[in-house]
């Protein structure tokens, strides 16, 4: 099945601003991130319980499920920013409308927790979507890193071929596997990938190509989500792996008996039959690239280098 592509976001068009999983942190970053987006030369939008809290949740599941089916059926909104990630996303899978989203394909775009949306509308509807920056978090101090704001809104505003995805230039991309490899990028948050395994939000893996990223996670916990995705059978069957950056996910205590992160991700590795590149400038760090999940890529172990084969935005 052909992916679903949104169209381009244009000057002066309205973006709707959802809160999916965890509340902002405070109305002073979304309002700052209002004022960015706004300077960027588009309108903005704030859903009905963008402001609302349920403990560690953006309100109940119905609410923050509603924003984004409201978000989704407005025609006048031309894209969809998630405020932040946290946790939540996961609950609200079975109360979105796909349906709806099949009918009127927009921007979308979050990160983190907001990984398992991305992929469920994947799954359930082909559309592409997008790993990126988020308004309360890159953009709540108005000035967000330069290297970061300008591969995303070029992704969402530009209908040409994405082409190859460069980390800066102090940043090296490690080839720990050669070969070639060309499919879907499935990007996204290892433990909210995870977290669909069975699930009616499982994307098609085979012949993919992987690209995860954790944050405040313990190396013995990575190892278990991937031997998770290794027992399934995941890892063998997908194209290529990329691995992006591993945030805070040191030993609880280093001066007892452990392994670190890298040594779990290198054995994990050991399982991929195609092409396997480290630290490519994805993840929970300041400086990162836009991935759009569901389109072709293309990896070049000769080169260690990353292409996105067609346009993410009609």
């Amino acid at each position: 099945m052909r992916a679903l592509k949104p169209g381009r976001l244009r000057e002066g068009e309205l973006i709707g601003f959802v809160s999916p999983a965890s509340a902002p942190l405070s109305s002073e970053s979304v309002e700052k991130a209002v004022r960015y987006v706004e300077g960027m030369g588009y309108r903005v939008k704030l859903g009905s319980n963008v402001g609302k809290s349920d403990g560690y949740l953006a309100g109940t599941d119905e609410e923050r499920a509603s924003d984004v089916n409201a978000m989704f059926a407005d025609p006048e909104v031309r894209a969809i920013f998630a405020i932040r990630g946290g946790y939540g996303t996961p609950r609200i899978l079975p109360l979105i409308d796909y349906e709806s989203v099949k009918a009127n394909p927009k921007i979308f775009a979050g990160f983190s927790d907001i990984t398992a949306l991305q992929l469920a509308l994947l799954q359930k509807t082909r559309l592409v979507t997008f790993s990126s920056p988020m308004p309360a978090v890159e953009f709540a101090n108005g000035t967000p890193d330069p290297f970061t704001s300008e591969h995303f809104w070029r992704l969402i505003t530009t209908p040409e071929p994405v082409g190859f995805l460069a980390n800066p230039p102090e940043e090296k991309v490690l080839v720990q596997k050669f070969g070639h490899a060309a499919g879907l990028l499935l990007a996204g948050n290892l433990s909210l990938i995870v977290s669909l395994l069975g699930t009616p939000y499982w994307p098609k893996f085979s012949r993919s190509i992987l690209l995860i990223e954790e944050v405040d996670e313990y190396p013995h916990k990575i190892d278990r989500m991937l031997m998770q995705l290794q027992n399934c059978g995941i890892l063998k069957n997908i194209g290529g792996l990329l691995i992006g950056k591993f945030t805070h996910c040191e030993p609880k205590d280093p001066t007892r008996a452990h392994l670190t992160t890298e040594t779990v991700l290198d054995r994990a590795a050991q399982a991929i039959n195609g092409p396997v590149f480290h630290n490519l400038q994805y993840g929970h760090v300041p400086r990162r690239l836009t991935m759009p999940i569901g389109l072709r890529v293309r990896m070049d172990g000769a080169h260690g280098s990353v292409e996105i084969i067609e346009a993410a935005v009609l």
